[in-house]
C-alpha cells in the first residue's frame, strides 16, 4: 500500500536522521522529536521497526566488517552489544515517552480548545475595550474643545474639533454617539466663532481707545523728525532744501528705528486679529469676516468722529484730540494692510481716510467762525500741517487737507489784514504829524534798522538830539510792515504747498493796506490848513514811496521758487508818488491862497482923482503922491515866502522847494499882473504905474537872493509889462522888431488893453485945472 510504503520510509528517514546526529544534544533532540511525531501520528510502531531494522542493518555491516578483521569484529560485537542493550533500554524509555506524550497530546487538545474557546471571549472584551476607548476618546477630545475654549485658545479648539471630525468619529461611526457628537459639531464651530469674534471686538474696542494716543505718539515722532532735520539743515544747507518726508530726509534720517506699533509708549498685539482670520479662514468664511470687520471699522470710524469741535481752547486741545485719533485710526489701517494682506483692501482704506479727512475739513470748518486771532489760527495751521506729514509719512494722500489749507490761509490773511488795517489806521490816526525828535544814538539806531532811511550824514557825524525828517508814523508804519510780511510767511512754515499763493496774496493785501490805510488816510488829511502838517504829510509820502521801492525788492528776494521770474511792481508805489503831487498841488494851493490874500490887501490908486490918504492907510498908492518904500503887501508875500521857505518847507527836498517856489511866484506874478487888468481899472496914471513898478523891483531883487536863474523867469512877463506901461510911446509895441526885443513876454492881448488905460489919461481933462 502506497500509504504504508510512506509511513515506513518516513520512520527510515527519522531513523536515520537519529543515528547520523553529531552531538549527543542533537542525537537526543532528534530523537525525542522523532518520538514525539511517531506518538503524535500513531506511528511508534514504525519508528521502533525502522529503528529494529537500521540496528540489524548495522549488525550485518558489523558481522561483514568483523568477518574481514575478527579482533575489530570482537571488538566491536562488544561495542555493538552495548550498543544493543542500550538501545534497547532506550527503546524502552521511547515508548514510554511516547505513552506520556500521547497523553500530553490529549490534554493539550482539550487545552487549546479551551484556549481557543477563552480567546474568542477575549477578542470580544477587547474589541468592547477598544469601542470603549475610543469613545472616551471622543469624548475627552470634545470636552477638550470647550477647555480650549474656556483658556481662549480658539485655534487650538477648533483644530481639536477638526481632528475629533475626520479622525476620531470615523472610528465609532457604528455607535450612536458619533451621531450626536456629529450632530453637534456647527453648533461648537459657530460657538468658536462667536467666542473668537467676542475677543476680536475687546480688542477693537481697545484699539479705538489706543487711536488717540497711538496718533499723539506719531505726532511726537514727527517733530522729533523735524527737529532733526532742522538741525542737519543748519549743518548742511544743501539738505535745507529737501522737504520732511522727502527721499532724502527720509535716508538721513534712517538710523532713527522707531516702530510705531512697538515702543516704549505703545504696544500693539495684532494676535486676536490674526487668531480670528485664521478660524474663519478654516470654517471657509474668509468673505463674510472681510466683510464684517469692514463694517466694524466703519462703525468705529463714525463713532471716533465728533459732531462738533471748538478752536478757540488755548491749548488746541480739541483739535490735537480729532487729528490724532485720526491719525491712530489711519496708522492701525496701514498696519492691518501690511499685517494680514486681503482682509483690507486700498480701496476700503482711501475711502475711510477720504471719509475722515471730508468730516474733519467740515468740523474745522464750522468751528473757523469762532477764531478771530490770526495767531491763534497760525496755531491751528500748525497742528493741521504735523497731521499731514505725520500722515504722508504713513503713504496717505494729503490733496483734501492741502486744499483746506488753501482755506485756513485767505483767513489767516483775512485776520491779519483785519489787524494791521486797525494798527494802521490808529497810527495815522494819532501821528503828530511833526519831524521826529531822537535823544539818544540807540533810539536812532533802532528807527534807522527798522525804517527804509538812508541818512543824509553818517552815523558818526551826527550829534544828539536830533531830528529825522520823516513823523513817527513812518518807523511805525514800517514796523508793521515788516511784521505783517514776517506773518505772512510764518504760514509757509513746516508745510504749505501752495507758496505762489502766498507770495499773490502778500502782494495784494499789502498793496490794499499801504494804498488803503496809509495813503488814502495821508491823502484824507491834506483837507486840513495847516501848512506844516501838510509838508509833514508830504515828507512822509516820499519816505513811503521809497519804502515801497524797498519792499518790491525785498518781495522779490522773497518769493518762492513757484512763483514767476521778474519784477515785482506794487500800485502802493504809484499811489504814494501820485498822492505826493495831491500834496504838493495842495501845498500850492494854501501858499497861493496865502498870497492871493495878501495881494488882495494891495491898493493902488490908478485913477486921475485926487483924494485925500489916511495916514494910517499903508497899502495905498495915490496918483499924486508917489512913493519911494514897496508896498506893505509886498515886503510881507516876501518875508512870508522866505521864512515858510526857511521854516515850514524847510524839510523838503530842494527840488520841491524850488518847486514851490516857481509856482508862488508865477501865480504871484499873475495875481499882481490881474490889479491893473481888472475890469474895474479905466484909466492908469503914472504914479500907479510907477509905485507897481516899484513893488516888481523890490520882488526882482527879493528873487535874485535866491540865486536861481529859473525863478527869476517867472517874472519876465511881469516886468516887462510894466516896462512897457512906463514907456513913452505905445508904437513900441505895435512894431513886431521892437516888442519881439523889448516885450516878447508880454500877453498880444494884455498888452493893447494897459496901454489903452495909460493913454486914456492924456484923453481926460485936466480936473485940477478945470478944462
Amino acid at each position: 500500500m502506497p500509504y504504508a510504503i510512506d509511513q515506513r520510509v518516513d520512520s527510515d528517514v527519522a531513523a536515520q536522521q537519529i543515528i547520523l546526529s553529531s552531538s549527543d544534544n542533537q542525537y537526543f533532540d532528534q530523537l525525542v522529536s522523532a518520538i514525539e511525531d511517531a506518538g503524535t501520528g500513531g506511528k511508534g510502531q514504525q519508528l521502533l521497526q525502522s529503528l529494529s531494522h537500521f540496528s540489524i542493518e548495522r549488525e550485518a555491516e558489523i558481522e561483514g566488517i568483523c568477518s574481514a578483521n575478527h579482533q575489530g569484529f570482537a571488538s566491536a560485537s562488544g561495542q555493538l552489544l552495548r550498543v544493543r542493550e542500550e538501545s534497547q533500554a532506550l527503546m524502552t524509555d521511547i515508548h514510554g515517552l511516547s505513552q506520556s506524550v500521547h497523553t500530553s497530546t490529549e490534554t493539550l487538545a482539550r487545552e487549546k480548545k479551551t484556549l481557543v474557546e477563552s480567546r474568542a471571549v477575549r477578542q470580544s472584551i477587547d474589541e468592547a475595550n477598544e469601542a470603549l476607548r475610543d469613545c472616551l476618546e471622543v469624548l475627552r477630545l470634545a470636552n477638550q474643545v470647550y477647555d480650549l475654549l474656556a483658556k481662549k485658545s480658539h485655534y487650538s479648539a477648533l483644530r481639536a474639533l477638526d481632528e475629533l471630525q475626520d479622525v476620531h468619529l470615523l472610528k465609532i461611526t457604528r455607535y450612536k454617539i458619533a451621531d450626536t457628537i456629529r450632530k453637534s459639531i456647527p453648533d461648537t464651530k459657530k460657538l468658536i466663532a462667536d467666542a473668537v469674534m467676542t475677543d476680536l471686538n475687546t480688542w477693537l474696542f481697545r484699539i479705538r481707545e489706543t487711536s488717540q494716543f497711538l496718533g499723539e505718539v506719531a505726532f511726537y515722532h514727527i517733530e522729533q523728525r523735524r527737529t532733526r532735520h532742522k538741525d542737519r539743515a543748519e549743518k548742511n544747507m544743501s539738505l535745507g532744501n529737501f522737504k520732511l518726508n522727502s527721499a532724502v530726509e527720509s535716508v538721513a534720517d534712517e538710523d532713527e528705528e522707531f516702530d510705531i506699533l512697538d515702543n516704549e509708549d505703545v504696544q500693539v498685539d495684532f494676535t486676536p486679529l490674526f487668531e480670528c482670520m485664521h478660524i474663519y479662514d478654516a470654517l471657509g468664511q474668509k468673505e463674510k469676516f472681510k466683510v464684517d470687520y469692514a463694517g466694524t471699522r466703519r462703525q468705529q470710524k463714525d463713532l471716533l468722529m465728533p459732531t462738533s469741535i471748538t478752536l478757540v481752547d488755548p491749548e488746541g486741545s480739541s483739535l490735537s484730540e480729532l487729528l490724532e485719533g485720526i491719525a491712530g485710526f489711519a496708522i492701525i489701517e496701514k498696519a492691518t494692510m501690511s499685517k494680514a494682506p486681503g482682509l483690507r483692501s486700498s480701496a476700503d482704506v482711501d475711502e475711510l481716510w477720504d471719509s475722515m479727512c471730508q468730516t474733519a475739513i467740515t468740523l474745522v470748518s464750522n468751528a473757523l467762525s469762532e477764531v478771530t486771532n490770526a495767531e491763534l489760527l497760525l496755531k491751528i495751521k500748525g497742528i493741521i500741517a504735523l497731521f499731514i506729514q505725520t500722515m504722508t509719512s504713513y503713504g496717505y494722500p494729503a490733496q483734501l487737507l492741502d486744499a483746506f489749507l488753501l482755506t485756513l490761509f485767505d483767513k489767516y490773511a483775512e485776520l491779519l489784514k483785519r489787524r494791521f488795517s486797525d494798527d494802521f489806521q490808529e497810527i495815522v490816526s494819532t501821528d503828530d504829524y511833526m519831524p521826529m525828535p531822537i535823544h539818544k544814538a540807540d533810539e536812532y539806531d533802532k528807527v534807522v534798522n527798522v525804517s527804509w532811511y538812508t541818512p543824509e550824514k553818517p552815523r558818526e557825524e551826527l550829534r544828539f538830539p536830533c531830528v529825522l525828517p520823516f513823523s513817527q508814523m513812518y518807523p511805525l508804519c514800517c514796523i508793521d510792515i515788516r511784521n505783517f510780511l514776517n506773518q505772512f510767511y510764518f504760514f509757509s512754515d513746516d508745510h504749505f504747498q501752495h507758496l505762489k499763493v502766498i507770495d499773490d496774496t502778500l502782494k495784494t493785501s499789502l498793496d490794499e493796506l499801504l494804498c488803503e490805510k496809509v495813503c488814502r488816510s495821508l491823502v484824507d488829511r491834506l483837507s486840513t490848513q495847516y501848512l506844516g502838517q501838510i509838508v509833514q504829510i508830504l515828507i512822509n509820502l516820499e519816505h513811503f514811496e521809497i519804502a515801497c521801492q524797498e519792499l518790491e525788492q525785498l518781495l522779490v528776494a522773497a518769493r518762492s521758487n513757484a512763483s514767476a521770474g521778474g519784477t515785482i511792481v506794487l500800485k502802493a508805489t504809484e499811489d504814494f508818488r501820485s498822492s505826493k503831487k495831491t500834496a504838493e498841488k495842495r501845498i500850492f494851493e494854501l501858499v497861493n491862497s496865502k498870497i492871493d490874500d495878501l495881494i488882495g490887501t494891495a491898493e493902488y490908486d490908478w485913477s486921475v482923482v485926487s483924494r485925500r490918504v489916511d495916514s494910517t492907510d499903508t497899502h495905498s498908492r495915490t496918483a499924486s503922491t508917489p512913493e519911494t518904500e514897496p508896498s506893505n503887501y509886498m515886503q510881507t508875500l516876501t518875508r512870508y515866502l522866505s521864512n515858510i521857505m526857511n521854516t515850514v518847507l524847510l524839510g523838503l527836498p530842494t527840488e520841491i522847494k524850488e518847486l514851490i517856489y516857481f509856482d508862488a511866484l508865477s501865480h504871484a506874478a499873475t495875481m499882481i499882473l490881474s490889479l491893473p487888468l481888472s475890469p474895474d481899472v479905466k484909466s492908469i496914471n503914472p504914479n500907479g504905474v510907477a509905485a507897481l513898478a516899484q513893488d516888481v523891483q523890490y520882488l526882482t531883487e527879493f528873487v535874485d537872493t535866491l540865486n536861481n536863474p529859473i525863478l527869476k523867469e517867472n517874472l519876465d512877463e511881469l516886468r516887462q509889462t510894466v516896462s512897457l506901461m512906463q514907456a513913452e510911446s505905445s508904437d513900441e509895441f505895435y512894431d513886431v522888431g521892437t516888442r519881439n526885443k523889448k516885450y516878447g513876454r508880454v500877453d498880444a492881448m494884455n498888452g493893447p488893453v494897459l496901454l489903452e488905460k495909460c493913454d486914456s489919461l492924456q484923453r481926460l481933462p485936466d480936473l485940477h485945472t478945470g478944462n
